[in-house]
């Protein structure tokens, strides 16, 4: 019998518990600590096979109880308790050993904390988890960052318990980058998934109210989708969702309340966007969609105050749910678009060294956001590492071409019966403006400077001259001042 562990593992809730099974399952030993002994206790005893799982009654235990180097995994609530574990663990590690930290972390805690524990002499790992329970037990998407010379020492445990996909069964895990790389980039999948969440939404909205549609009906809708190019997790379970009745027979989704909860990735998403300037506008409407749904008192005195047309749609039902497909698809091409606009102005800040191809291959399966789109993508940046945005890749390109007539008509549709889609149209907005040679920025800088002195460069002399305007001379008393950087 094996008297040292592969890896210790501290927090026994569900994620943790399953991530355990998952390890023995593919052969390794494990060691495990929880706060509340009996439960610990509990799951040893109904987990244990060969001696492979360890319960320690304290840190000390855990510690002891490791190969070299050790490697520590916190599956514990972000925050101060990840903070806690840190400091009872250093005195009790050695210089070149690892903690990994596998909760949803911001990002610049993960920054700080690998500043910290290397300073010490050991290596620090943060790696985004996804798939939820099923994903932690069975295969989930890992995306670890960090210190880089912890990658070898992880890499053999990771990757052989997450999901792997394609004929080749390549694991959903690579390294991302340094110190907080991983978590941004397990960040920036929870902000895509709150878009592809609103999306889908949006169309249920339409299929309910604009077109009639019973719950048999749009289950049937988004099962015959996932056979196409929306083939994802999230289409499949909704077909799930809407085919689930309850125990009178009705469907259950139509019986639960719509007001949604959040956990605070999509909202750190759309502010580091802000930060580095991205239009990340899909997402950030996502996000503001769930904070609107959450006034539901105050929705239900507005329904009875506030006009508008009433949702009634004639026509070419089957055209029209093909707009409506289409609407989707080139939406979601923008959210993932946009997403990796923001990782790359993410990567440049913090000085990472993202493989965006990579990235989309630990999507691809185990997490929440997985769909056949993501190999699309992959493709994408293999043919083309310095891709600067997605809508530029042929393929891309062509799908967003094909889908634009119907998106167009379905936004138009969706505004003539008053549906509010904020996701699908915010993105179609996006599109046209990315698309544009020109935007009318030119008014709002001579506003700037008007007000406040702010400058403007112009078209007809060199970039990195900056001007300003007397803009009371109305035009012929106007003096301009050069401003060079």
């Amino acid at each position: 019998m094996q008297t040292h562990a592969d890896i210790g593992l501290i927090g026994l809730a569900v994620m943790g518990q399953n991530l355990v099974l998952n390890m023995i399952d593919h052969g390794f030993y494990v060691a495990v600590f929880n706060r509340t002994l009996s439960k610990m206790d509990e799951f040893v005893s109904s987990a244990s096979r060969g001696g492979q799982l360890l319960g320690a009654r304290s840190l000390a235990e855990l510690v002891a109880a490791l190969n070299k180097p050790r490697r520590v995994m916190l599956m514990v609530k972000a925050g101060a308790p990840v903070d806690d574990f840190i400091e009872q663990l250093l005195p009790l590690l050695e210089a070149g050993d690892i903690i990994i930290d596998g909760g949803n972390s911001n990002y610049q805690d993960t920054i700080r904390r690998a500043a910290y524990v290397e300073s010490q002499g050991l290596y620090y790992v943060g790696t985004g988890v996804s798939g939820g329970e099923e994903g932690a037990r069975f295969g989930p998407s890992l995306m670890p960052g960090g210190s880089p010379a912890a990658w070898p020492f992880v890499r053999p445990i990771f990757q052989s318990i997450a999901a792997k996909v394609g004929e080749k069964q390549e694991a959903c895990c690579d390294w991302v980058g340094e110190n907080g790389a991983g978590h941004y980039v397990k960040m920036v999948h929870n902000g895509i998934e709150y878009g592809d969440m609103q999306l889908i939404a949006e169309a249920y909205h339409v299929m309910k109210e604009g077109l009639g549609m019973a719950a048999d009906e749009i289950h049937q809708t988004f099962f015959d989708w996932n056979q196409g190019k929306l083939d994802s997790y999230l289409i499949q379970i909704s077909a799930d969702i809407f085919a689930f009745k309850d125990e009178d027979g009705q469907p259950l989704v139509e019986k639960i309340l719509d007001s949604a909860g959040q956990k605070g990735t999509g909202e750190w998403t759309g502010v580091s966007a802000l930060e580095l300037g991205i239009p990340l506008s899909l997402i950030v409407e996502a996000v503001l969609s769930r904070g609107l749904s959450a006034l539901k008192e105050e929705r239900l005195v507005a329904s009875k105050r506030l006009d508008g047309p009433q949702p009634l749609f004639s026509g070419d039902k089957k055209g029209f749910l093909s707009d409506l497909h289409d609407a989707l698809y080139a939406a979601k091409i923008i959210s993932y678009a946009q997403g990796y606009m923001l990782m790359r102005a993410a990567a440049e800040e913090y000085q990472w060294n993202l493989n965006y191809g990579g990235v989309a291959l630990m999507w691809r399966g185990g997490c929440i956001i997985r769909s056949a789109f993501l190999g699309k993508i992959k493709k994408a940046f293999d043919a083309n590492p310095s891709l600067q945005n997605l809508l530029l890749d042929p393929y891309f390109n062509n799908e967003v071409q094909n889908a634009q007539p119907g998106w167009r008509k379905l936004i138009a549709a969706a505004v003539q019966q008053g549906i509010p889609v904020p996701a699908m149209s915010s993105a179609l907005a996006f599109y046209d403006a990315y698309r544009r040679g020109w935007l009318p920025a030119n008014l709002l800088q001579a506003q700037r400077d008007y007000f406040g002195a702010h400058t403007y460069e112009r078209i007809d002399r060199p970039r990195g001259q900056f001007f300003h305007t007397d803009w009371t001379g109305h035009g012929g008393g106007a003096t301009s001042n050069v401003y060079s950087v």
